[in-house]
């Protein structure tokens, strides 16, 4: 059995081992921060960063491990779909503080 078993269309679909490595990945990915957070030993600034830090190596490890985006000829497409979806995402973001910004700056100032 392979590592990644491939359906009709071609599309890769991970096995229950790479699933199952994923998953205890993000597992430990989880409880470090969280034990940071709740035995304050290190600084604000660093539990902070190393906070954001686990949080964006959990981001990579989900989109390998869980959407499986690799290097495939295929990925193009996939890769191509998540850049969109990252735009999209910045967008509404930064327009919602801009408004929540602009609201609060107008509403403080009679």
């Amino acid at each position: 059995m392979s590592d990644i078993d491939t359906s009709r269309a071609g599309g890769g679909h991970g096995s229950t081992r790479s699933y199952l490595i994923g998953f205890v990945i993000c597992a430990v990915l989880t409880v470090i921060p969280f034990l940071l957070v709740m035995n304050p030993t290190l600084s604000r600034p660093l539990t902070l960063f190393l906070l954001v830090a686990f949080a964006v190596v959990q981001i990579i490890v989900q989109l390998v491990y869980f959407l499986h985006m690799n290097r495939s000829s295929e990925g193009g497409w996939n890769l191509a779909s998540f850049v969109f979806t990252l735009v999209i995402l910045f967008i509404v973001v930064a327009l919602s503080v801009w408004i929540i910004w602009s609201m609060h700056f107008h509403m403080m100032v009679n």
